[in-house]
């Protein structure tokens, strides 16, 4: 009988063929893998085509969503590779770390799998002079072309002198050396164990006599393993990612660069070449040009620095400075593309149709497959068109998922104008798997989970906790925009209930938009929306009501809370369908509520001048009133703050109005040249914010007005203009007449 521990570095790919020779080698009769237990009903899967790296096991806590961990797994990975090897020689397979159910129990809130809480890899790298581990591990292991396992025990001997583990890696070991002796008893005669070569000594013993010597006893172990907490696990495999592996810190060690050390493992000859052809290759596809000849001067260029720095090989440092310095000519945004699809890489894992899945994992893969969006670890932009079946499918599915909060699909600002348009951004992450086991109980396909979590929002989860009203309409667009008819009905039923019973104008006026982009999606995208209409009209009424109360003795940061509100109310009463008699329409109602208010003396100065603006803006009021409006606003009777704050408020909708009307702009310059110094400065901050929000060229056309106040051009537009030129007018009164087909002003 014997017991070969073969300690490997994880994700380390000079390791992982060495291993593949070294099993071969041996012949072993079983392998024990460093890995949860639990899942070792799952590595026949192995010897699926279908489940192509990287792929991670997942283990989890059934609806406790923080207790979960992963056991990532590249083609590089020595564990993938011991793993290949066994089920292609079916020879059994086992996993001997700490179950899962332990550490899961013992960890509550923990997302990632053990790490181990000392750096062997650097410790050596300092010991050999080198200030970084990658590329210690590079010259001495990936360069070699094989894996000294003897001299790597003995090396973690080394570093191990001395060392006490903590209880968690205590454990752990005893677990493993438990899973050695299970394995002789049952009359294993070559036993190969692949672990992270820093539990070597703990596990291999004395270099001399029988396995176990040197090592603790196992009623040392059993002392030490007994009354640990448990919980229930399950385990699955799941799709991973190399920009995940890249910056995962569990599993014993992170990959930086995931993406060469695929290509070290796959392309053993030659890799530097290969690289840097592959990565002009890369520039290319981007309309970069690089030639033949830039290839051969890089691969010239990271050979001689290899050289000079003593380097065996070339590494991923020297073609890394071969690709800024030839191939992108110096340039670091081009280097930095490299970086993201080479040297990180965006490969994403699959896991064949007889993997462990919820239903509603697999009812999601089979709707990616019928609206064919793909998942994919990179970014991908889509612009869809909602008038295209495929795409408004695209968009419901989107949706629900984001309503089950699984946000593979970010809306971003759309490049199309109009409602039937949505650009998204859609990338997956292996932490969706989790999130849809615990969606799961929600219901088994998409869109019957949407409704079930829909319905549960809306009535406060099973707390009951109070939904405010803004909550509940945005529920009642996204259900609309998710197409979940199922739970529509009874988000308006509760939504009207609150609303009628919330005596809170702000809450009213805050959930009034989202209701109205409700309705106005349900005609865009043809879904039944019974009851939308009668609940915003009386949304609309009772905030036309109670606006003035609302409006009155508020403080400065209540007034602007508020002015948000007036505007985004505002906007959304302009979406609604006007009634015949335009007094009873929306717009001539919630008008009518604004010039009502409008003229109350108390109001905040912010509020008054946006009101103002408002009225102004629809006609209800004409430039005459509204200048004797801001004389009044600016007069001395009121005090400077008040006053800056009532031009905060008119400008508030942009400056064009001062470009186009002297008057006005004529009585802000007069304000503003009459404040004291000392006031001028208390008032400047909120000048400056509303004049900041302008566009630059309305800026440059108010600065160009102001200065040509007092020329003739400016009191000619302001009533006091020299009388016209007959004979310079004359020829461009002909020639406007021509252009009307005219032969006389009439």
């Amino acid at each position: 009988m014997s017991v070969s521990v073969l300690g490997v570095r994880h994700h380390g790919p000079g390791s992982a063929r060495s291993l593949r020779e070294e099993l071969t080698r041996l012949k072993p009769d079983i392998v024990l893998i460093e890995g949860p237990p639990e899942a070792d009903d799952l590595v026949g899967l192995a010897a699926d085509p279908e489940l192509l790296p990287p792929v991670a096991l997942l283990a989890h806590v059934p609806g406790e969503s923080s207790k979960a961990a992963f056991w990532p797994f590249a083609v590089f990975s020595p564990e993938w590779q011991a793993i290949r090897h066994a089920v292609e020689t079916a020879v059994p397979v086992r996993f001997c770390d700490m179950p899962a159910a332990h550490s899961l129990a013992a960890a509550p809130g923990e997302d990632e799998a053990p790490a181990v809480r000392t750096d062997p890899i650097g410790a050596l790298a300092r010991a050999a002079g080198y200030d970084d581990p990658e590329r210690w591990w590079e010259d001495a292991v990936e360069h070699r072309g094989d894996t000294p396992f003897q001299v790597i025990a003995e090396a973690m001997a080394e570093v191990r002198d001395g060392h006490v583990p903590d209880e968690e890696e205590a454990r752990r070991e005893a677990f493993m050396r438990r899973a050695i002796r299970t394995a002789v008893r049952e009359g294993f005669e070559r036993i190969a164990v692949v672990c992270g070569a820093w539990h070597v000594p703990a596990l291999a013993g004395s270099r001399e006599g029988a396995w176990g010597a040197g090592l603790p006893t196992a009623k040392a172990d059993d002392a030490l393993l007994r009354g640990l907490p448990k919980v229930k696990v399950e385990t699955t495999w799941v799709p991973w990612t190399y920009g995940r592996l890249a910056a995962w810190s569990g599993y014993g060690a992170g990959v930086t660069s995931p993406g060469w050390y695929h290509h070290l493992f796959s392309a053993p000859d030659r890799p530097v070449e290969r690289w840097l052809t592959e990565g002009a290759a890369t520039l290319r596809a981007e309309d970069l040009p690089v030639s033949s000849a830039h290839v051969i001067e890089a691969v010239r260029l990271a050979h001689s620095l290899a050289t000079l720095r003593g380097r065996p090989l070339a590494g991923l440092a020297e073609a890394t400075e071969a690709v800024r310095a030839v191939l992108c000519e110096g340039d670091d945004l081009p280097v930095e593309l490299v970086q993201r699809r080479m040297v990180v890489g965006e490969r994403l894992g699959a896991v064949p149709e007889s993997t462990p899945m919820v239903p509603l994992q697999r009812h999601l893969r089979q709707e990616q497959r019928r609206v064919r969006l793909k998942p994919e670890a990179l970014d991908r932009e889509y612009d869809l068109d909602l008038r295209k079946p495929l795409d408004l499918e695209r968009s419901r599915l989107l949706h629900r998922l984001r309503l089950l909060d699984i946000g593979w699909g970010t809306p971003r600002e759309s490049r199309g104008k109009g409602t039937f348009r949505e650009s998204w951004t859609l990338t997956w992450r292996p932490e969706f798997d989790v999130e849809l086991i615990e969606a799961g109980v929600w219901g088994t396909t998409v869109s019957t989970a949407a409704v079930a979590r829909v319905r549960d929002l809306a009535r406060g989860g099973q707390e009951g906790r109070e939904v405010p009203l803004a909550t509940l309409t945005g529920l009642v667009e996204r259900c609309l925009l998710a197409d979940l008819p199922d739970a529509l009905p009874y988000v308006i039923g509760v939504l009207s209930e609150r609303a009628a019973l919330d005596g809170d104008v702000t809450h009213l006026m805050a959930a009034f938009p989202a209701m109205v982009r409700a309705q106005r999606y349900g005609d865009v995208r043809a879904t039944p929306a019974e009851g939308l209409a009668a609940v915003a009209d009386a949304m609309l009424t009772r905030i036309c009501l109670g606006f003035g109360g609302a409006a009155s003795g508020l403080d400065e940061d209540a007034a602007r809370d508020l002015l948000k509100h007036v505007d985004a109310v505002h906007a959304a009463v302009a979406l609604l369908q006007d009634a015949p008699a335009p007094e009873e329409s929306p717009s001539g109602r919630w008008l009518g509520a604004l010039r009502g208010v409008s003229g109350r003396s108390g109001l905040p100065g912010v509020i008054e001048g946006r009101l103002t603006r408002i009225l102004l803006d629809a006609g209800d009021l004409d430039t005459g009133q509204v200048g004797a409006a801001m004389a009044r606003a600016m007069s001395a009777g009121h005090p400077p703050a008040r006053a800056a704050a009532w031009v905060e408020g008119f400008l508030s909708g942009g400056g064009l109005l001062l470009v186009h009307d002297a008057r006005l702009l004529a009585l802000v310059d007069d304000w503003l040249t009459g404040l004291a110094p000392e006031t001028f400065v208390d008032v400047l901050p909120l000048l400056r914010r509303t004049f900041g929000a302008f566009a630059a060229p309305e800026r440059r056309s108010i600065g160009s007005r102001v200065r040509s106040f007092g020329t003739r051009q400016d009191t000619a537009e302001t009533g006091d203009a020299e009388e016209i030129d007959e004979e310079r007018a004359a020829g461009v009164t002909r020639t406007v007449l021509a252009l009307l087909g005219r032969t006389e002003i009439a």
